[in-house]
């Protein structure tokens, strides 16, 4: 069920916050039970047959913990952190390693065509948030409803963002709607909702068709102008940002229709001045899951030089690694690695770089490794590049408008999260909200529905 999907829009969502309005108000003992049935209804609408995995998920892990609690073996929450990346290895890269095994002479291994369960990466690290933390003495016990609850909570269940258990826990007792801000919470919750649709019906899904038909046309052979390869490349540095941007827009606006306040995702990262602020500003969660339970336990920046650089390019690369089950996704993570490793030289060198020479700097390494992350293999990557430099022919009719659009958005004004703060109780604003809900409704009825681009993931 996508969330620019009129099956969520027009029946999941308006049923379930009235559902919980009711029982919030009438019997809010029910509201966590309530929660946790719509959560795995959403979870069950896209395959039935992963619900149960993400229920035993659950309870495996809970009593893991439990059981920790008790016995005090930590043994217990090494096996059972090796035992979640094993669930994810096996459905996310055993085709992907078993390839790689292949190109060892005279071995055989199997392909198994197995479905990916939605969202596994994303609640498998939420496993391992909790139980690092509560092996490390951080993380206090709850309650299975509760700790079902953090895992599968729907607004970020599928793609993010990755949600601390302190940042959610102890909003969980509290009655969101008695509090004296319930209705202007619920209102910029439904702002929030809006613009991520917008972000994703006008501009992601519009640049998608920018971008799809030349990484294509490079993925068959065909020759790629300079022309199409920049429309493509520029393209998708955009739809990528405005389609998990905009989807975190929607998910941090759900949750806070709900009562729920989740963390930020981005804070306009194309305008970062080095790539340590890139990935300060890009995929926020993601990056201090990266840095506080991979790149620290790793060595991070207090062992030497050499064992930072080290840190990084392995955190990195693994990063990479996470996003997809291929090579390339390989490569853009060891690229973003020795990029992140080349500014730490930089730095301990005492070099310095005026803030508009490191922010074109960034940029350009950010769109073009871009096309790592896009690109289906070496070779179609390889054809895009060739066009970027320049080695084949000029091309014509290149597409500029909407890349132009997105790119002073992106780039000049606000983050959706700070817009929607700032904007002030007023019923002009209420009426091009809802004009603008409307408007988007007639364009999804118009027009298919893409899925987000970190579904995949």
């Amino acid at each position: 069920m996508l969330f620019n999907s009129f099956a969520f829009l027009l029946v999941f969502l308006p049923v379930a916050l009235a559902l919980h309005w009711l029982v919030e108000r009438f019997r809010p003992e029910y509201r966590l039970p309530l929660l946790l049935v719509l959560s795995f209804l959403f979870y069950g609408y896209w395959d039935w047959r992963f619900a149960p995995l993400l229920a035993a998920s659950i309870l495996v892990n809970w009593l893991v913990a439990q059981a920790f609690l008790q016995t005090r073996r930590e043994l217990l929450i090494t096996l059972a952190l090796a035992a979640n990346l094993l669930l994810l290895g096996v459905f996310k890269y055993f085709n992907f390693f078993a390839g790689l095994a292949v190109l060892i002479p005279g071995v055989a291994a199997p392909k198994w065509d197995v479905a990916l369960p939605l969202g596994i990466s994303f609640f498998t690290f939420h496993h391992v948030m909790y139980l690092v933390d509560l092996k490390a003495g951080r993380a206090p016990c709850y309650d299975l409803m509760r700790y079902a609850l953090y895992i599968a909570f729907f607004p970020q269940v599928l793609a993010g963002p990755l949600v601390r258990w302190s940042e959610i826990m102890h909003q969980l007792d509290e009655r969101p709607y008695k509090r004296p801000d319930a209705a202007e919470r619920f209102a910029r919750g439904l702002m929030l909702l809006t613009v991520g649709l917008a972000k994703k019906v006008f501009i992601s899904d519009p640049l998608a068709e920018y971008v799809n038909p030349v990484f294509e046309q490079a993925a068959t052979g065909g020759i790629v102008t300079v022309a199409e390869a920049w429309q493509a490349t520029l393209g998708f540095t955009f739809q990528i940002y405005f389609d998990f941007s905009g989807y975190t827009d929607m998910a941090l606006g759900i949750a806070l229709m709900l009562g729920i306040v989740l963390p930020q995702n981005f804070d306009k990262p194309y305008t970062a001045t080095s790539l340590q602020d890139f990935w300060r500003r890009w995929h926020m969660t993601l990056s201090r899951f990266l840095r506080d339970y991979l790149y620290i336990p790793l060595g991070g920046s207090r062992n030497g030089l050499a064992v930072q650089v080290g840190a990084l390019f392995i955190t990195m690369a693994l990063g990479g690694l996470w996003h997809g089950a291929g090579l390339t996704f390989v490569a853009w993570g060891v690229a973003h690695g020795i990029g992140l490793g080349a500014g730490v030289l930089w730095r301990r060198a005492g070099l310095r770089m005026p803030d508009p020479a490191g922010w074109a700097l960034t940029l350009l390494f950010v769109i073009f490794t871009w096309v790592l992350f896009r690109a289906p293999s070496f070779d179609a990557a390889l054809r895009i590049y060739e066009g970027l430099i320049g080695l084949v022919p000029l091309g014509n009719g290149f597409k500029w408008q909407l890349i132009a659009v997105a790119a002073a958005i992106a780039c000049l004004g606000p983050t959706a999260w700070a817009a929607v703060r700032a904007v002030p109780p007023w019923r002009p604003i209420a009426v091009g909200v809802a004009a603008a809900l409307v408007a988007i409704l007639f364009h999804i009825g118009d027009a298919a529905n893409i899925e987000f681009i970190y579904f995949q993931f």
